[in-house]
């Protein structure tokens, strides 16, 4: 791939210190900004140059909000697809030159200080990669990565380039989760043991066979080299992209993938949680014939029941228990919250409870849904959060701020204050992703001496997590990484 010549690289690295010294220098300036050029002015030299790699779907948004109401210059749009979602953008973004392929668009375009990433999962690794080894912010949407290799990687590189990172959770910017906090660090639920946590997902197909190829369907304005990215390749085939990517393993990370990073981050987040000690996983099954259940290792289950422990941390003063469910299986509804009410969200369809000696705290998905934060104590008491939310902008500001941050440089009060810089969201992932690699064990199968098909990693799985290793089932170490197609490697 192509490499950046130290004059390049210089170029780059003058162009990036310029927009912090301008801000610096018009400080001291005899005319104020806004007399020269209106209120809201932004000189040109202080706007940053912005791209975005996937730009329909989610990617359409979060360009838009970190071009801050057209503060910021956005320069370029990458998508496989502009005839799909992606027309949006270009249509926000008239100026923007349209790339198919990321590596081109960060090779061409010298003047890129961020990136926004918003495709598929599975390419969420090698973009990132990609960028930040040419010096460029990233804001990368949830999970961070693919798999555990992949984000405990990039944490590092962020940190040895001193890149400014955020992942593309946005309620982790809710300022409602101040709450939460609050009641946590007040003792008012007392020593927490037990977390539960829950969603609705998947709302798209998964448990099924993978769909078959069909070349003759593809779109004509479709880059399907590009969309499979660092995934095997294969012919077309239909159903996947632009959205049902998400129940196949080899692209998506299912129901956990889509809301793991939005409900685990709110018990993660507040008890200060590090890495799971262990992992154990329970999966539907589905029957067509008598006795045999279905088996699609490809896909996503269409339910499952995942368990982790974590050990004590200072706020959270004990070990804890999570529990994840999906598919539409909920936890129990708790005596002390009164039987007509929901848990966790508006008709309980997701949620977390996060359970302690002298009561629960209860919360709805934390993305731009209302976190609807609930207080219930064993005395009676009860404390909530609003049910409507107000912000002033788009999606808590959560884009903005990563803006902000990249302006002000890696380590600076800015980028500290950033809610999911890949210090905190790597790990996070990680355990999100945890649960993906327990299921994707309890799916394993060989042949015994009898000549039949048995599941051997149907058991507790236990992590090193410094080391990244399952020590209790090698088999299982397949999937904390992955294999990734040539040109696309992180």
């Amino acid at each position: 791939m192509t490499m950046k010549s130290p004059k390049n690289e210089n170029q780059e690295n003058s162009r990036r210190s310029f927009i912090k010294n301008a801000a610096i220098a018009s400080s001291i300036a005899f005319v104020p900004r806004h007399v020269l050029g209106g209120v809201g002015f932004t000189a040109p030299s202080d706007q940053l140059n912005i791209a975005a790699i996937g730009a329909g779907g989610k990617g359409a948004s979060d360009i838009k909000n970190a071009s801050v109401n057209g503060r910021e210059r956005i320069i370029a749009l990458c998508d496989v697809d502009f005839n799909g979602s992606a027309k949006r953008s270009v249509e926000n973004f008239p100026k923007a030159k349209l790339y198919a392929d990321f590596r081109e668009m960060l090779d061409k375009e010298k003047d890129i200080d961020a990136v926004t990433i918003s495709t598929p999962d599975h390419v969420h690794g090698p973009a990132a990669s990609y960028a930040m080894q040419r010096g460029v912010h990233v804001y990368v949407q949830k999970p961070m990565t693919h798999n555990i290799q992949e984000a405990r990687m990039l944490t590092q590189m962020a940190r040895d380039k001193k890149i400014v990172t955020q992942m593309g959770n946005q309620g982790g910017s809710n300022p409602l989760l101040n709450m939460v906090q609050g009641w946590i660090d007040s003792d008012k639920i007392g020593k927490v043991s037990k977390v539960q946590v829950w969603t609705n997902r998947p709302v798209w197909p998964q448990g099924i066979p993978f769909p078959k190829p069909e070349p003759s369907k593809k779109p004509d304005n479709l880059n399907w080299d590009l969309w499979l990215g660092p995934a095997e390749y294969i012919p077309y085939t239909p159903n996947l992209h632009p959205f049902n990517w998400r129940g196949w393993w080899d692209y998506g990370t299912g129901a956990l993938g889509d809301v793991g990073c939005h409900l685990i981050d709110i018990p993660f987040r507040t008890l200060g949680l590090k890495y799971p000690t262990d992992a154990e996983c329970s999966v539907a099954s589905i029957y067509t014939d008598m006795w045999t259940a279905d088996y699609y290792p490809k896909s996503c289950p269409p339910a499952s029941f995942i368990t982790l422990h974590f050990d004590a941390t200072t706020k959270s003063r004990s070990p804890i228990e999570m529990t994840w469910s999906d598919g539409g299986i909920k936890p129990s509804h708790p005596d002390i919250i009164p039987a007509d009410s929901d848990i966790g969200g508006r008709d309980s369809a997701n949620g977390v409870l996060i359970i302690g000696e002298k009561g629960i705290i209860s919360t709805n998905i934390n993305d731009s849904s209302p976190l609807m934060p609930k207080l219930y104590l064993n005395d009676g008491t009860t404390d909530f959060g609003p049910e409507v939310e107000k912000s002033d902008e788009p999606e808590y500001g959560h884009q903005r701020k990563w803006v902000d941050a990249c302006k002000a440089g890696f380590n600076s009060p800015e980028h500290k204050a950033l809610t999911s810089s890949f210090d905190y969201a790597g790990p996070m992932t990680e355990t999100v992703l945890m649960g993906n690699l327990a299921t994707r064990s309890y799916m394993l199968q060989r042949e015994n001496s009898a000549g039949k098909a048995e599941f051997f990693g149907r058991k507790k799985l236990l992590w090193d997590g410094e080391n990244m290793r399952i020590t209790n089932l090698e088999e299982a170490n397949q999937f904390v990484g992955r294999n990734h197609r040539e040109g696309f490697k992180v």
